[in-house]
């Protein structure tokens, strides 16, 4: 069974950091790439972040520079580090994984940014 769990959103001010986490049991991360979104009111659903099965990563250009993702796959997490947040980046943030023909999705953790 694929289980998906993210953590670590919360409200910080303009210029802070955030790092969130995302929990994934049922996958291989060696071999699996993991998804992180966010979608605001009003707005598209956003892909910030991906990292592959080989540890590459690649970001939208509106994080570019201020956001890293990372993870442990022996421990079968996945990080988000964000700084440099703006109130932009006020968001549900969720991860997401596709095992097969399935997508799995975490419940989502809000960020809001603030002055």
């Amino acid at each position: 069974q694929v289980l998906v769990r993210d953590s670590g959103g919360g409200s910080v001010q303009t210029g802070g950091s955030l790092r969130l986490s995302c929990e994934i049991s049922g996958v291989n991360l060696k071999i699996t790439p993991v998804r992180w979104y966010r979608q605001a009111p009003g707005l598209q659903r956003e892909l910030v972040a991906t990292i592959g099965g080989d540890g590459g990563a690649s970001y939208a250009d509106s994080v570019k520079g201020r956001f890293s993702v990372s993870k442990d796959w022996a421990r079968n997490r996945v990080f988000l580090q964000m700084n440099s947040l703006t109130p932009e980046d006020t968001a549900v943030y969720s991860c997401n994984v596709r095992r097969q023909l399935s997508e799995f999705w975490g419940q989502g953790t809000q960020v809001t940014v603030s002055s």
